[in-house]
Formats: C-alpha cells, structure tokens, sequence
C-alpha cells in the first residue's frame, strides 16, 4: 500500500471512529478499527472525578442490570466497561481477582470482561471493601452494569 494510500485509509478510520464515539451512548474506554492491514486504535485514560462532583462521569444512577442485579443505591459499583463476558479471574480454574471482603484499591484489577476475543481488565475506581459480587463468573453483561458492591473504606480500614 502506498504511503498516500495508508493516509487515506488511516484518515477514513479517524472518520470512523469520530462518528462511532459520537453515536454512543456512554463514555467510551477504547476503539478499535481496521482495514484490511491498517489499523487504529484509541484508549483512553479511566476518568477523573469532576471537580463539581467528585464523581467520575461513567458513575451515575442509571443501569442497564436488572433489579435482581442492582445493589443498595448507597453503595459505590464497580461497573461493566464493554458489552461482553464476565470473568472473575484470570483463568479458568484461578483463584479469583477478588472476593467478598477484600479490600481493593484504584486501579486493581476485579476481573475480565470478554468482549470479541479481546480481554478487558475491569478496574475498581475507588478504595472500598467487596460487599458483594453482582454478576457470576462467565455470564453476559452490558456497557455499564454493576459487576462488583463496594463498601467505603474508613480510616482504620486503609
């Protein structure tokens, strides 16, 4: 493929991805599009609280997940990055990344959500202890749904 070429097939991708981010609904994490040998992929950086809130904005009120899954309206969640798959670990047959009563950290890793054959790590976004595990090991979930109930942490528990 000529230089020119790739500009081209590269410039429609951007194009693409644009008008993709812009139709969906939630914020977006990473986009990933080819064709045939070009590629171009984004991610992005997990978001920060708004200052007016303290909130980040992928944590409001609505959910996709049924009542069945829903925890207590207090409670912080750890939630679904992508449509896809569950995993609660690594692995088949690993111990999981997190269980009830943990304690877990910004950043830490409390499982996988499958999405196309890729692997997504689901990062908790604040301190807190696991209270409950909402979705089980291996079944679908959507772009936003509550995957894990976090208790806050106090004082003597950091």
């Amino acid at each position: 493929m000529t230089d020119d070429r790739a500009g081209q097939v590269l410039d429609e991708l951007r194009r693409q991805a644009r008008h993709l981010v812009a139709d969906l609904a939630g914020p977006v994490r990473r986009v990933r599009l080819r064709s045939g040998d070009a590629a171009l992929e984004v991610e992005w950086h997990d978001p920060v609280p708004s200052p007016r809130t303290g909130v980040p904005p992928a944590a409001g009120p609505a959910t996709r997940a049924g009542a069945e899954n829903a925890p207590a309206a207090d409670r912080p969640t750890v939630r679904a990055p992508v449509v896809g798959t569950f995993y609660r670990a690594p692995e088949p047959g690993a111990m999981p990344f997190v269980a009830v009563g943990d304690l877990v950290r910004p950043g830490q890793v409390i499982g996988i959500v499958e999405a196309m054959k890729l692997m997504n790590e689901v990062t908790a976004g604040q301190a807190g202890r696991v209270a409950e595990v909402l979705v089980e090991d291996g079944k679908p979930v959507e772009y936003d749904q509550p995957l894990i109930a976090l208790d806050p942490v106090t004082g003597q528990d950091a």
